[in-house]
């Protein structure tokens, strides 16, 4: 094996995900290691591929959007891969905004009606 190969395990402790998971992403083809027998290798291609993968669920995307976002480069190379990144980036970003602003105001309702009990909580005579 070369360096600049991850073994399986490698994969799984360099990313922190579990066995399943990295067989999952090579079923749905976000992944295709190199296979000797029975053990896969990953090539830099491969861990780049993760990195992308990983920081696009992170943002919130669909391991679908994900895919199709890859494949792009493959077909049609950087250029139309960077403006459907552009054009995915700004839906996310106005969705995450929408859920931002959705959670700010479930916190300020939970907050106020705390404060509410703590207040009527401070009224009531100790338990005996």
């Amino acid at each position: 094996m070369t360096d600049s190969r991850l073994s399986f395990k490698e994969m799984c402790a360099r990313f922190d995900v579990t066995p399943r998971t990295l067989r999952y992403y090579e079923y749905i083809e976000l992944l295709a290691p190199e296979k000797d027998g029975r053990a896969r290798f990953y090539t830099p291609r491969e861990v780049a591929r993760m990195t992308l993968i990983l920081r696009g669920r992170r943002f919130g995307f669909s391991l679908e959007e994900i895919r199709q976002w890859l494949l792009i480069y493959q077909q049609k190379g950087t250029q139309p891969q960077l403006q459907e990144w552009v054009a995915m980036a700004d839906r996310q970003l106005q969705e995450l905004g929408a859920q931002h602003q959705s959670l700010e105001a479930a916190i300020a309702d939970l907050r106020a009606l705390r404060d509410k009990a703590a207040a009527d909580l401070a009224k009531l005579p100790p338990p005996t």
